[in-house]
């Protein structure tokens, strides 16, 4: 008797090539930690629509030339909403060496800090700084309202 698997669950085969990478990739992100190890089920254990998601995401992140460290932070921190929309090109994670001080006190600042990227027309990129709070929150989400409103975010 043959019984199809449901759509929502692929092989590794199916997956890599639906990821455009290499079976030996996936399991080398599994082992970094990167994609959540599927549950194993012997010869029939299968990845989810959700490992294909991060691999989308992990090839996205790449292309912008973020190393594995920081794609495994910006994993970590992100929701499926937000991974979807790095996977489609709509946002993109970069690291960004802060501003040097105008004066020459030594001040405290970390070595990077995470930009959020969206883009909001041709020519048009939006960078955020990933620990807004309050009102420049607020004012972040009405533009991006305001623009997939009128057709952009991509």
């Amino acid at each position: 008797m043959f019984v199809s698997k449901t759509p929502t669950e692929y092989k590794l085969e199916e997956l890599a090539r639906a990821a455009g990478v290499s079976p030996r990739t996936v399991r080398y992100y599994v082992q970094r930690g990167l994609l959540p190890a599927p549950a194993f089920r012997g010869k029939d254990t299968a990845y989810a629509p959700m490992h294909l998601l991060r691999l989308r995401a992990i090839k996205k992140l790449q292309d912008a030339f973020l190393p594995l460290d920081a794609i495994a932070v910006t994993l970590a921190s992100s929701t499926d909403h937000e991974l979807e929309e790095i996977a489609k090109g709509r946002k993109t994670i970069a690291l960004v060496a802060p501003q040097a001080a105008p004066h020459p006190k030594p001040v405290h600042t970390p070595s990077a800090e995470r930009v959020e990227r969206y883009t909001l027309a041709d020519g048009v990129e939006l960078l955020v700084a990933g620990n807004l709070k309050g009102e420049a929150k607020d004012l972040v989400a009405e533009i991006l309202k305001t623009a997939t409103k009128h057709g952009g975010t991509r």
